[in-house]
């Protein structure tokens, strides 16, 4: 009898030691996805294209794209741990792409918070989609639980991008950044370059003093809210959507003073009246819709584009279905147009919002069909040229501080 229960107890502990190895297994393996494989496949299906075949172009079209000095507003191509140095196999933006496409500027923004559950309605600040995401992609551990160091921490693989480049790829921080980099291009150098803006001011953890610690890192444009109502003030998707707090106006002083351009994508309708009232400097949106081709909660209505156009800002066209009602270029022409028509062409600029979990009609090396879209709307050369980067190069030379 004893023997019968101590090969039991043998037996007991025999299957107890293959379900502890088989669960270890089984928790290393859940692991190890989550760490190397999830956030890549998340990438791969949130920044995807309606169409990977290029558009043949013809050879008016080409010479006019070649001679253009492009800029883009909006990308968020930082919140993901591809290398932007390489040319991925998924996704929206890197160097190599950049090149191909005759990229001037893209500004590069930092997602530092999004909600659960986000939407366009109404969204609470209590949760966090990007804290996962960070742990899962292996950022330091600085990052895990503070969003100034998340921003921090985008800010320098851009740097890092800069250094390794071999000089295609420069940070501009300054008028004589942008001076250079422009003499660059003009004789022909293959060379693009990146601007450093902040998707909501959450960033800032609330203590001010981190506006100077983001500033001296290279930012120069902020974007007051995100998808949630901060300590600036409202989101047009948070819940109070409200205007601009005390702590807010102390910030947009600072700002202007730093010499940082205020984005007013995502904000609060009466968040754009009250910082329209008290900006000196023109502001933009770096990455909307409008409601005269798109009547969704995102999009400028006509009263705020006009009000924008008289603070001589700029407003970002992007290029995604809830933006534009289109999956096409088709309805970002369509969106571009409406928007000119009513504020002029100077007023308008691109605001893709490439990698910003987002399907849109075609990566950055689509950019040429873009403009033979522009063209055969009947969009002149100059015109197309201030559209496609003209007035956002304009903007910087007169908005980024003379030197770093």
């Amino acid at each position: 009898m004893m023997l019968k229960i101590k090969n039991n107890q043998r037996s007991s502990k025999s299957r107890y030691q293959v379900w502890s190895k088989s669960s270890l297994i089984l928790i290393t393996s859940i692991a190890l996805a989550f760490f190397f494989f999830l956030p890549g496949m998340i990438d791969q299906h949130m920044n995807n294209v309606h169409t990977t075949r290029p558009e043949q172009l013809d050879k008016a079209t080409k010479k006019l794209h070649e001679q253009l000095l492009i800029a883009d507003l909006h990308a968020d191509t930082l919140l993901w741990n591809r290398d932007p140095s390489r040319r991925g196999p998924y996704g929206h933006v890197d160097l190599p792409r950049m090149l191909e496409a005759n990229m001037g500027v893209q500004v590069f923004s930092t997602v530092t918070k999004t909600p659960r559950g986000l939407n366009f309605e109404q969204n609470e600040e209590t949760t966090d989609n990007i804290t996962p995401l960070v742990i899962a992609q292996r950022w330091p551990l600085r990052t895990w639980s503070n969003l100034t160091e998340r921003a921090l921490y985008q800010a320098q693989r851009l740097q890092r991008l800069a250094t390794n480049s071999q000089g295609r790829f420069v940070v501009l921080q300054s008028k004589s950044d942008l001076v250079t980099f422009k003499k660059r291009k003009d004789i022909g150098t293959k060379i693009t370059a990146g601007l450093l803006a902040i998707e909501g001011m959450h960033a800032l953890e609330g203590i001010s003093e981190n506006l100077d610690r983001l500033h001296e890192a290279g930012f120069r444009m902020m974007g007051l809210t995100h998808f949630f109502d901060n300590a600036v003030g409202g989101s047009a998707h948070g819940v109070a959507k409200g205007g601009l707090t005390e702590f807010g106006r102390n910030m947009v002083a600072q700002m202007e003073r730093l010499r940082i351009i205020i984005d007013l994508a995502h904000a609060s309708p009466q968040l754009i009246t009250d910082v329209l009232k008290i900006a000196k400097r023109p502001v933009v949106v770096s990455h909307t819709g409008v409601k005269g081709t798109c009547p969704r909660t995102r999009n400028l209505s006509d009263s705020q584009l006009q009000s924008i156009a008289k603070n001589g800002g700029l407003v970002g066209i992007s290029f995604f279905e809830e933006a534009t009602c289109g999956d096409d270029i088709t309805s970002i022409v369509r969106a571009i147009q409406y928007t000119a028509g009513l504020i002029g062409i100077r007023h308008v600029a691109l605001g893709s919002d490439f990698d910003g979990a987002v399907t849109t009609p075609f990566d950055i090396t689509g950019l040429p069909s873009l403009t033979g879209a522009l063209m055969n709307y009947g969009f002149s050369s100059a015109d197309i040229k201030a559209i496609m980067g003209g007035n956002v190069i304009d903007l910087l030379t007169n908005a980024l501080p003379e030197k770093p």
